[in-house]
Parts: C-alpha cells; structure tokens; sequence
C-alpha cells in the first residue's frame, strides 16, 4: 500500500487507525530499547498483515516513548548525574565522575547529530530505499555477526566507572549505525560497548546513558517536523495512542533485557536477529514479501 506523505514527510501512520498504531506502538516500544531493530519490526509485521508502512517519522517520535522509560528506569541514575554535574561545576572541579559522564554524553550525541542533519532528506522521504526489507534483513544479519563477535571476543570487565573519552566516542560513532533501518541504536550501542571490554549489564547502562540526549533529539526533531507538515487532530491522537502504550512497553523491554545481561549473555539476541534477518531475505526474494 502506497505511503501518505505531508510534503516530503511519510506519515503512514495516520492511515492505520488507533487499534493498529496501539498494536505497533507495543511492538515499538518493545523492540526499539532491546538490540533488535525496532525498525525491522515496524517495516515486517505490517507487510505480513497488508498493513500501512506507519513511515520513518512514527518510528522517530516513538523514540520520545523509549526516552521515557529510560529515565524512568534509571532515575536513580540519572538524578545523581543532574545534582552532581551542577555540584561539580560549582565546585570547578572537572575530575568529577557525574561530571565527566555528562561530558560524555554530549560528546557521544555529537556524531549522530552531524550524520542525522545530513541524511534526515533520505531517511525521512517516501518510500525511502533505506526502509526496503532488502536493506533491512541484510543490516539485521550484519548486526548479528558484529554482536556475536562482541559476545565472543570481548573481557566483560568494566563499569561504567572506569568508561573514558575514548569509549563515550567510539560509542558515539556506533550510533550512527541507527540511522540505517535494521540495524538498532541499542543493538550498535551494545555491540560497541562490549567489544569496548564492560561487562554486559554495564555496556546495556552506559549505552541507554549516552544514547538519552540523542533519543530526545530525535523525538523531538519528528514531532517538529511533523507540526511543520501540518498534522491534522486526528493524526496527533492517532500518535498519542502509539506514544502511551510504547512507553509502558519500553520499560518493560529494559528490565527484561537487563535480566537477560544479568544473568546470561546477549547470545539470545544474536541468533534471534540472525534468524530475523534470513528469514526477511528469504521472504523477499522469494516473492513472498514485496
């Protein structure tokens, strides 16, 4: 089915009606904080069912509901990084861990900023080439080999304590991977902070911290483009039902991935894309899915 489009902007979504965007934003919300693509989920299920491709733009804002069960879940976090940066600058003293950490996250939002400015043309057009199932099963099956060598290969030692410039960066880098459909913030963060040598819990927290001033961007980015492009009442509550049952399901897909990494390894995830990813290949090119 051909994509509804406000200017240049794919808004899909509207299309579908608040049933199908709850039934989405359940999916979103889980996929979009576990190393699974989220992307992958959004552009499969609803050619599985004829449904509307709900457009690159409902998956940005979605990221305003994966952003609220960030802050929830680690509040503690991130409420002792806000009163110990503003202590710390009171003080001069910019050897401070919550300091240093809040530098980091800037640091880290720089790379994809620059990358999200000048791709958001491509990634936010109809019918992207970047939102094919092509190009989405064959990142799925890179991401799988890059996070099982990661799982392999890597000491899971460190913590977030001991994280340096040179790891907000890298990470930083590996969030551009996100821009690319298939390919997962959460699932590039990781990859990028277990080869970096944290332990596994640890890599999963330092990779959320970082990525929440990008998320926020983004969001927020989609919203305002959405109001530029005119999105009628309609459209708006369509998206707030998407909104509201994401964000309950994110946290829920943050704790149950924070278990998995407790517990056990990030194997599971490892074979789950790269079943994901050949089974979307294999679909296409077999005319099952088009």
């Amino acid at each position: 089915m051909a994509s509804i489009c406000g200017g240049a902007l794919d808004i899909g979504f509207v299309d579908l009606g608040y049933a199908k965007v709850a039934t989405l934003g359940v999916l979103q919300g889980i996929t979009e904080l576990l190393p699974v693509s989220s992307t992958a989920h959004m552009r499969l299920v609803p050619a599985l069912f004829g449904w509307q491709d709900p457009g690159s733009a409902f998956s940005a804002v979605m990221q305003l509901a994966a952003l609220a069960a960030v802050i929830s879940y680690f509040w503690a976090d991130i409420r002792g990084l806000a009163f110990g940066s503003v202590s710390a600058l009171s003080r001069h003293d910019f050897t401070d861990q919550h300091l240093r950490l809040a530098m980091f996250m800037v640091l880290a939002t720089v790379p994809i900023g620059i990358a999200g400015i000048a791709l958001s043309g491509l990634l936010n057009q109809c019918n992207s080439p970047l939102r094919s199932l092509t190009v989405i099963g064959w990142a799925c099956l890179g991401m799988s080999a890059l996070l099982a060598i990661a799982e392999r290969f890597a000491r899971h030692r460190r913590t977030v304590e001991q994280a340096l410039l040179y790891d907000a960066f890298v990470i930083g880098v590996a969030q551009i991977g996100a821009l690319i459909p298939g390919v997962s913030r959460s699932g590039s963060t990781l990859t990028a902070a277990l080869a970096l040598g944290f332990k596994r819990e640890e890599a999963a927290r330092f990779s959320f911290l970082l990525g929440i001033p990008a998320i926020a961007l983004a969001g927020l980015k989609e919203v305002w483009e959405l109001h530029k492009a005119h999105l009628d009442a309609h459209g708006w509550s369509v998206l707030a039902v998407g909104l509201v049952v994401a964000s309950l399901s994110a946290f829920a897909a943050i704790w149950g991935l924070m278990r998995i990494l407790e517990r056990f390894s990030s194997w599971p995830f490892v074979v789950y894309r790269g079943l994901l990813g050949a089974g979307i290949l294999f679909a296409v090119y077999t005319g099952l899915l088009l």
